[in-house]
């Protein structure tokens, strides 16, 4: 069913979660149009729309058919997918030529380029590092989408770099909007001492290290195993799914080692997003044992801004380049020996390590409202922007 056109901004697409969340915050200070693609064997053939009622976020997604290996020769060639999708968001929008369009993958950049109104480009990942990824054709791509773009907003300076370096972009087109965290996860003063644990955690003995996120190739098992030998003290809490596959052999065997150890080492599985701040919050100290590969090092640590709202101390391994420059939010360590070291200094203090209040200062600029705030700003320099 076709919607009626209406004024607006389009987000291409809102699949992540934490696009989701951008999506929300930026629907607030606009009125906005969230697209999805879901990819069809025979999306080519097939012409629907659906409007799915997200919860968490309360969002509402139009959902569309799209061509499985849309942007890849000899499909791309074959079933050429813009103008149909141009097409299909056109028809939603009472005047396209002044209606933005957000593209959040190098993919869009043939619909970006026959978009009759402004266009940002919102680049969340170094895409052409995933896995599979022909990176020449993405790079084409993402030199594609900053000539047509206006505003060019990567989540990170690394991706910015790249974006300057490799794909042509003018420098001055960019504006760096790194991940954040909700602003419903904003605490009304510093949490000086950790939550009430869930109910699943609740019979740990304290103190408890937590890692929260998805628990697959980018975490660096050796070192958790490493660190938590080195502690056996402590005990450990994993909230994120276990069910993604590592390539890595030996990083996959310490992973399984884990799950299966028991006792003072937890995994409770996948939790609702809204969930997550509970367990940031009840963490003695929270642990980000990010491993140093790409795509994950030149991106945006949007679990940093969790735990940055939740006030705890946080360990962060060099992972993630965006976290190098973050002392003293948090403490940079790269093994089991100065995490133990960490953690007794930290246990001699009752977990308390003065830099309480700097996060909690810190995280009211670090919500997807501020960053959807600075996306506007940049894309429109003149329009007044209210807190």
């Amino acid at each position: 069913m076709a919607m009626e056109p209406q004024a607006g901004w389009h987000i291409l697409d809102t699949g992540s979660i934490w696009l989701k969340e951008f999506a929300v915050a930026l629907g607030r200070i606009v009125p906005t149009l969230n697209w999805c693609p879901e990819i069809r064997n025979f999306g080519w053939f097939e012409d629907w729309e659906r409007i799915d009622h997200v919860r968490d976020p309360r969002l509402d997604i139009t959902r569309f058919p799209l061509q499985r290996g849309y942007s890849r020769f000899p499909v791309a060639r074959l079933f050429p997918f813009e103008r149909a999708v141009a097409s299909r968001i056109r028809s939603t929008s009472g005047f396209p030529e002044r209606t933005t369009l957000i593209c959040t993958a190098p993919f869009y950049a043939p619909v970006a380029e026959s978009w009759p109104g402004p266009v940002i480009y919102y680049l969340t990942d170094m895409t052409k590092e995933y896995a599979g990824m022909d990176a020449r054709q993405v790079t084409d791509l993402d030199r594609r989408m900053c000539r047509v773009a206006a505003t060019v907003c990567p989540n990170s300076f690394r991706i910015a770099q790249y974006l300057t370096r490799d794909a042509g972009c003018d420098p001055a087109k960019i504006t760096v909007i790194p991940n954040a965290t909700r602003e419903q996860n904003l605490l009304e003063r510093p949490l000086t001492s950790p939550a009430p644990a869930p109910a699943d955690i609740a019979d740990l003995p304290r103190p408890i290290a937590g890692i929260i996120g998805n628990l697959a190739t980018n975490m660096d098992w050796e070192f958790l195993e490493d660190a938590i030998e080195k502690r056996p003290g402590l005990s450990w809490v994993f909230v994120g799914p276990t069910a993604m596959g590592i390539p890595d052999r030996a990083q996959s065997r310490r992973r399984k080692n884990l799950l299966a150890r028991g006792g003072n080492v937890r995994f409770v599985g996948p939790k609702p997003y809204g969930e997550l701040a509970r367990y940031a919050r009840a963490f003695d100290v929270a642990v980000m044992p990010y491993r140093k590969q790409e795509p994950t090092y030149s991106g945006s640590a949007t679990r940093f801004y969790e735990h940055l709202a939740a006030c705890r101390p946080m360990l962060s391994t060099r992972g993630f380049h965006e976290l190098l420059s973050k002392e003293p939010l948090l403490k940079l360590v790269d093994n089991g020996d100065e995490v133990a070291a960490a953690i007794e200094t930290l246990r001699s203090t009752d977990f308390r390590d003065g830099v309480e209040e700097a996060r909690w200062r810190a995280s009211h600029e670090g919500t997807w409202k501020v960053r959807a705030r600075d996306l506007v700003a940049a894309a429109h320099p003149d329009r007044r922007m209210v807190a």
